[in-house]
């Protein structure tokens, strides 16, 4: 399911994060579908059990994926967790707005850091 390249400068957590959020819009990970444990994923992937863990809140927060104690975690429907995603993103795009123009930095500059972050991410 999910693969960690040790020698990526992407954090395992975040590698993780973003392994499960894409395998979950692919469909590949369907709604109500049972995570592993964090324990066992941990264990699978050879990574300490807070790395996972941190992958797994984020995950949550972000609305992907739901923890429902005892029982495990679970893949929120696509739909909730589209609509999820979407509010964070366009928080995060409201909140990088701002400090921009706090910043004095004009909209085709702040356009051109994000489409340079962006390639930097590829």
């Amino acid at each position: 399911m999910i693969v960690v390249d040790p020698g990526s400068p992407t954090a395992p957590y975040e590698q993780i994060r973003v392994g499960i959020a894409s395998a979950v819009r692919a469909g590949d990970l369907a709604p109500g579908e049972r995570l592993p444990t964090v324990r066992a994923l941990a264990a699978d992937l050879d990574l300490a059990v807070n790395t996972v863990g941190k992958a797994y809140r984020e995950l949550e927060r972000d609305g992907v994926i739901e923890t429902r104690g005892r029982l495990g975690s679970f893949v929120i429907g696509h739909e909730e967790s589209a609509t999820a995603v979407d509010e964070q993103a366009r928080l995060a795009a409201s909140d990088f707005v701002t400090r921009v123009a706090e910043l004095g930095v004009e909209a085709s500059d702040a356009l051109a850091l994000v489409r340079r972050a962006l390639r930097l991410r590829d």
